[in-house]
């Protein structure tokens, strides 16, 4: 059995600037800030493979990132667990959770953890939508839920607003805050 400790994101820094990288995809090729950034925007979601917050959302985060590609805002996913403590997490099941879900978008590691400290992630899954100045506008949740579920009648928010962002460069200043498995972080 693994710890569920259930965090919720932090507050959204307005015009904060994505920070750059370099990191591994399930499909061996490295991807850098500037080559997976979309011409109106960029989501960076850190997930990982076990967690139930993500298991729960993850049919709606690749149907989410699909749409978005419609407008011109790419998707990126980012593993930061620590896969010693986690071996779910490891990057042999990352290619095969990225695959079982048919992603249509980066999976990538972070190995050391580094990226998952600058960009402040706390939870997963933790979404971070950004303008096509790669200036953070959303720090918010896919939708409203209750006990796993998507709660009936619920919007899907960071659809929403991520196409807004894509249309006007600016987030919405009312956010609700993601929320799932803390960060597991190295010993």
């Amino acid at each position: 059995m693994f710890n569920m400790s259930l965090t919720k994101s932090p507050l959204c820094e307005f015009g904060k600037k994505a920070d750059t990288f370099r990191l591994k995809s399930t499909d061996n090729t490295l991807i850098s800030l500037e080559n997976i950034r979309g011409k109106n925007g960029l989501l960076i979601m850190f997930i990982c493979n076990h967690c139930p917050y993500v298991i729960a959302t993850i049919d709606e985060i690749v149907e989410t990132s699909k749409q978005l590609q419609k407008y011109k805002i790419n998707s990126l996913a980012i593993m930061s667990n620590d896969t010693n403590s986690y071996p779910e997490d490891s990057f042999d099941n990352m290619i095969l959770f990225a695959k079982k879900y048919n992603f249509s978008f980066p999976y990538v590691i972070d190995e050391d953890q580094s990226i998952a400290n600058i960009y402040d992630a706390v939870c997963t899954p933790d979404f971070f939508g950004y303008n096509n100045n790669l200036e953070l506008q959303y720090r918010g949740r896919i939708r409203e839920f209750n006990n796993l579920k998507a709660v009936t009648g619920s919007e899907n928010e960071l659809l929403k607003n991520m196409i807004d962002i894509g249309k006007t460069g600016k987030g919405p200043l009312k956010q609700s805050p993601s929320m799932g498995c803390s960060i597991k972080w190295l010993k």
